[in-house]
């Protein structure tokens, strides 16, 4: 059995190509940047080049990302967002347009006027991992993937994301569930567990598994 195993992460994604047919130490290993900074670059790019910047796609892990979009609005440029990639930098869309952000609808996103970087948001980039493998004469034929992020949840209005997080780990642990307590298969994602739910939506048909 192969699977791919990614762990997204805030400066890094940690990736494992496991091979039953190998010593695991054997196993192809990669650390490369993770999405947030990748994110985070391109917007300072644009920054750099005075570009007005549009956001689409979907949640992902904010920290970089979050930090450049503040930077740029900072720098008097215009920066607009899709609800579900403006959800990246809070769940209360409210607070995202209090930040400077404009939303737009995503049937009106291609409307945009003037010189528009666009920048997809996602926490998954499977293509980069296929071509970086192939680099070295690896495939990317797999059984499965397993996917990781640090997803503390949508939390509800008036409820920190740290006390939701907080309290969502206290549950899990009283019930004893042990690590298997924090995975779930792609269908049994807990709403509440909005970026996970995107990432898992990120992976193609032939790899939901």
């Amino acid at each position: 059995m192969r699977i791919l195993v990614v762990d997204v992460g805030t400066g890094t994604q940690d990736i494992l190509l496991f091979d039953s047919d190998r010593e695991i130490e054997n196993c192809v290993k990669l650390v490369m940047p993770s999405p947030t900074v990748l994110v985070a670059r391109a917007i300072r790019r644009a920054t750099a080049n005075g570009r007005d910047i549009l956001l689409t796609g979907s949640i992902m892990g904010g920290g970089p990302c979050a930090w450049a979009a503040t930077d740029h609005l900072r720098a008097g440029l215009k920066l607009s967002a899709t609800p579900q990639a403006a959800q990246t930098f809070d769940d209360d869309l409210s607070r995202v347009e209090a930040m400077g952000i404009r939303l737009v609808d995503p049937a009106d996103a291609a409307a945009l006027e003037g010189d528009v970087a666009h920048i997809e948001m996602k926490d998954f980039y499977l293509e980069s991992v296929r071509e970086a493998l192939a680099a070295f004469g690896l495939d990317l034929e797999v059984d499965a993937l397993a996917l990781a992020v640090f997803d503390h949840g949508a939390a509800p209005p008036g409820i920190s994301d740290r006390r939701f997080r907080f309290d969502y780990l206290q549950e899990q642990i009283s019930k004893r569930a042990g690590l298997s307590g924090f995975a779930f298969w792609r269908d049994e994602i807990p709403p509440r567990f909005t970026r996970l739910q995107a990432l898992a939506d990120s992976a193609p048909p032939s790899c939901r598994r």
